[in-house]
């Protein structure tokens, strides 16, 4: 019961989405709701049995699953670029509302943080901000190109000695990292006014430029958004036993004695697991088994075409065997490349299990800028804003510098700490921050 109002659960606890829409609920009712196959949360107040047609849900199962038994609003704005579309798909899963005695949000999330946040999110918008420059993402597009064209170029004129084959390596590694950071606003947002032509340029830009599996992505990546720096919701966070993370997983690995690796000397053998295999191995197999195990077989064709190309260029200059170990060792340039830039504003901050904050709290948390330059923004893809980037995933990122200031100042009026730091500040605080959980690790090992 809730609100004076009169429970009802169309379809059982956990049955289908329809059935009705005058139940009333409370949002201790909302929170039993958070399981596999039992499924509700809440988008404005309004109350939906997502129990069956989570597995239906375009973006991927997991995702909106990790909103179960809470309040999805921001979330629900923050990845659809059309919601009133989208709420045509929610209204048959519409059981009721919240009872008016409800606050607006669950738990003890900020209520005016997000109603500032929501406010600023409707004036930028209302600004403009959310438009993509076509000719932006146009010329970023062709600036890959030429260096890959650079590339070949250079091997064609002067020959294939050690010092033209470590310039080659170092064109393709940047390209690869561009075509990665393109991709990424690719998958994000719109660039063409139709979502078909938008979900082509993404498949073109990540299957053939650089041979990887856009579903694959999008089934990481949002869920990272969604929830980032979350255990069991943030897959960027799960290091396989391979490191441990934040302060209390190390603490609740050391009680456990668990020692899959000696975790205290993490911050070193990072350099040796880290950067130089994740994309070459770990990313690389993932890929493959992602696309043959779902037999997605659109990504494995675009993926395909990628190498067909690059064999067919660099087997005449190299041969097979040379041509194999000259990509191999891109892949390795293009991972330090890529775990430096993407975790320098992730792994110092908070990494924690569900706590239920707020989205902007949540996401502050488990955020840092980098302070802009023209280098920083070009080396890290703009990332260099991951906090206005995390914000309004939406937001093309041309635009994240005309928000930045209006971001801080909402935070600093809520006392949310806004933290921004130098480039080499963010790649040496990665390797502190290892250092301290496993030294956290060690202590709780030997006298817990």
């Amino acid at each position: 019961m809730g609100g004076g109002g009169q429970q009802t659960e169309p379809g059982g606890s956990g049955g289908g989405g329809g059935g009705g829409s005058g139940g009333v609920f409370t949002w201790e009712e909302v929170q039993r709701h958070n399981h596999r196959t039992d499924q509700w949360l809440v988008i404005d107040r309004k109350v939906y049995n997502i129990s069956d047609w989570a597995r239906r849900h375009p973006g991927g199962i997991r995702v909106i699953s990790h909103y179960a038994g809470e309040d999805a609003t921001d979330a629900f704005r923050a990845f659809h670029p059309e919601p009133n579309f989208v709420r045509k798909f929610l209204k048959p899963l519409l059981i009721g509302e919240l009872a008016p005695g409800e606050p607006n949000q669950d738990r003890k999330k900020n209520a005016a943080l997000l109603q500032d946040f929501r406010a600023l999110h409707e004036s930028v918008e209302q600004a403009g901000l959310f438009k993509a420059d076509f000719w932006f993402f146009w010329l970023h597009l062709g600036h890959i190109l030429l260096l890959e064209l650079g590339a070949l170029g250079l091997l064609w004129t002067f020959g294939t000695g050690w010092v033209q084959t470590l310039l080659t390596a170092g064109l393709l590694a940047t390209s690869q990292a561009q075509a990665g950071w393109l991709q990424h606003d690719f998958g994000h947002l719109s660039v063409f006014r139709t979502s078909r032509w938008n979900h082509l340029l993404h498949k073109f830009v990540i299957g053939h430029l650089k041979g990887a599996s856009a579903n694959w992505w999008n089934h990481r990546h949002f869920q990272h958004h969604a929830k980032p720096n979350i255990f069991s919701k943030d897959p960027d966070v799960n290091m396989l036993h391979t490191f441990v993370l934040g302060k209390t997983q190390p603490v609740e690995y050391g009680i456990k004695k668990l020692k899959y690796l000696p975790y205290n000397y993490q911050h070193q053998y990072f350099f040796l697991i880290g950067p130089p295999l994740l994309i070459p191995v770990y990313f690389h197999i993932q890929i493959v088994q992602t696309m043959i195990s779902r037999r997605d077989w659109v990504d494995l064709l675009w993926s395909v075409t990628y190498y067909l190309r690059y064999f067919s260029c660099y087997i005449p200059l190299y041969g097979v065997l040379g041509s194999v170990a000259l990509i191999s060792f891109v892949r390795f340039l293009e991972s330090h490349w890529f775990v430096w830039v993407t975790q320098m504003n992730h792994i110092p901050m908070e990494i924690e299990h569900e706590r239920h904050q707020d989205w902007i709290t949540m996401q502050l948390a488990a955020t840092c800028n980098i302070e802009q330059s023209l280098f920083n923004d070009w080396f890290s893809g703009h990332l260099n804003f991951q906090i206005e980037h995390h914000l309004f995933p939406m937001m093309p990122r041309h635009n994240y510098w005309r928000v930045a200031l209006q971001v801080r100042e909402l935070c600093e009026r809520h006392g949310v700490p806004y933290r921004v730091k130098g480039l080499w500040q963010g790649f040496t605080d990665i390797v502190s921050s290892l250092r301290t959980s496993g030294d956290l690790w060690l202590d709780a090992y030997l006298h817990k």
